[in-house]
């Protein structure tokens, strides 16, 4: 780099700022250079193959057309990183639970009466026991036998991923609270919500002000046509931080006298539910990058 760019001003773009380039990106920051994430290069810029220096022009040629203000900044390291790990494994817990409940109620549907009404009832820790203690009857056949075997074990299964999630809820409780104090006594603001808000917003400085941050999360696009002026959800945009956001927003539409009085007033003037929805999140949004701006010392 001091051979090819000589000076004190010198940007890195890079792939994978948070998964193979993040050893290179510690290296670089620790240098005093600054980092640009850029995005992989689409199929239509690859007209001439790939190859290394074919890649490496893209990415410069994507960190010139970025804005001078505008440039996307890598994630931190540290306890916003600490925060983002715990959610990933909710993640993939949440599913994986998921996918074995409908499997236990598939295979009950197939049984007998007594395993059909089973198959319909909530599969809390009380039901799931109730499965899991199920014994065998002389002379029964092997299907039975087996089918009441598989269904042991998937309740057992579902039983540990619901304690699994509740040990996991504490352990990102723990660490929203450290990291911005306050943050989970706003109304809605949950551990699982409030630590996807601290993983999008990352650190001081990567969302440039209030309006970024909420355009990351909402992305509202243009849909108007004639007398008609409106905007709809944007396709892009962090979709991670939009459901945290709409999560947020479906409490305070149940709970909050101030967001009932405007959503009444939303109604008055012909707006949507869908409409309203949108503009009280990019409202949250907005009110929560300045709790975490107050919150997280620099």
């Amino acid at each position: 780099m001091a051979d090819h760019a000589p000076g004190p001003r010198v940007v890195v773009g890079l792939e994978g700022t948070r998964s193979y380039g993040i050893g290179l990106v510690r290296v670089l920051t620790g240098a005093g250079l600054t980092i640009v994430e850029v995005e992989c290069p689409r199929q239509q810029t690859r007209r001439r193959g790939k190859s290394d220096p074919t890649d490496a022009r893209l990415a410069a040629l994507q960190v010139l057309r970025m804005p001078g203000d505008r440039k996307a900044l890598p994630r931190s390291d540290g306890d916003r990183e600490a925060i983002r790990i715990p959610l990933g494994a909710r993640q993939d817990t949440t599913v994986a639970r998921t996918a074995q409940i409908n499997r236990l109620r598939a295979l009950l549907l197939t049984g007998d009466d007594e395993d059909r009404r089973l198959a319909r009832v909530t599969m809390t820790e009380h039901n799931l026991g109730a499965i899991a203690r199920r014994r065998g009857r002389t002379g029964e056949c092997t299907e039975t036998q087996v089918r009441r075997a598989e269904a042991r074990r998937l309740a057992l299964a579902i039983r540990d991923g619901a304690r699994a999630l509740a040990d996991n809820k504490r352990q990102l409780s723990e660490l929203v609270e450290a990291f911005a104090p306050g943050l989970q006594d706003k109304l809605g603001v949950g551990p699982v919500s409030g630590g996807q808000l601290i993983v999008s917003w990352s650190h001081h400085g990567r969302c440039r002000h209030e309006a970024a941050f909420a355009a990351a999360g909402v992305s509202p696009v243009p849909a108007s046509s004639g007398r008609t002026h409106r905007h709809r959800r944007g396709r892009g945009g962090n979709r991670q931080l939009n459901r945290a956001l709409h999560d947020i927003v479906l409490t305070r539409w149940r709970m909050c006298p101030r967001t009932h009085a405007y959503i009444a007033a939303g109604r008055a003037r012909g707006k949507s539910d869908p409409e309203i929805r949108r503009s009280l999140k990019r409202y949250t949004a907005r009110e929560l990058f300045r709790a975490l701006n107050a919150a997280v010392a620099h």
